[in-house]
């Protein structure tokens, strides 16, 4: 019987002594990180005024909402302060303007609109900031506003109030 090739291959394989070759690994790690810090945004979606529209000089506690929209990370706490606008010493003399004349408003961070809910700009105890804490989504935050009258001469008032995020 003669050799094939293939059994004549083989043989002279191991007489050489090359066998099967063989693998050969090594392993290293390396770490895979990222650092999320807390963001909050009040102004990517614009505020809605608070419009008391118009209203005969014989009305009385007018009532109108208008409406910030925050979006801030995941677990982060934040609070919304308002300040006293532009015609008013403090929270509690908020005015609209038409000239020299002034119409008093109150804003209020719950639709009761009671005295505590007040919405101004002091943080800590007896603060009267709107508190939340951040969904990774937009809120809608409703600003609840009242005039007491509108006794006051015909015109236009006006009054801007800044809305500031603290995280």
């Amino acid at each position: 019987m003669r050799p094939t090739p293939t059994c004549l291959f083989i043989a002279v394989l191991a007489l050489a002594g090359v066998g099967p070759a063989s693998a050969a690994n090594d392993t290293t790690q390396f770490n895979v990180t990222i650092t999320i810090t807390s963001v909050c945004d009040i102004h990517t979606v614009a505020a809605t005024n608070v419009n008391f529209g118009s209203v005969a000089s014989t009305a009385t506690n007018v009532d109108q909402q208008g409406q910030l929209t925050i979006n801030c990370t995941p677990g982060t706490a934040y609070t919304i302060g308002l300040d006293n606008g532009q015609n008013g010493t403090d929270v509690n003399s908020r005015k609209m303007a038409s000239g020299a004349n002034l119409v008093p408003y109150q804003l209020y961070r719950a639709a009761a609109r009671g005295a505590g809910d007040v919405w101004g700009s002091t943080t800590g105890v007896g603060g009267n900031v709107l508190a939340g804490s951040g969904t990774g989504a937009a809120v809608n935050v409703p600003v609840y506003g009242r005039t007491p009258s509108a006794n006051f001469p015909t015109g236009t008032y006006n009054d801007v109030v800044t809305a500031t995020v603290t995280y």
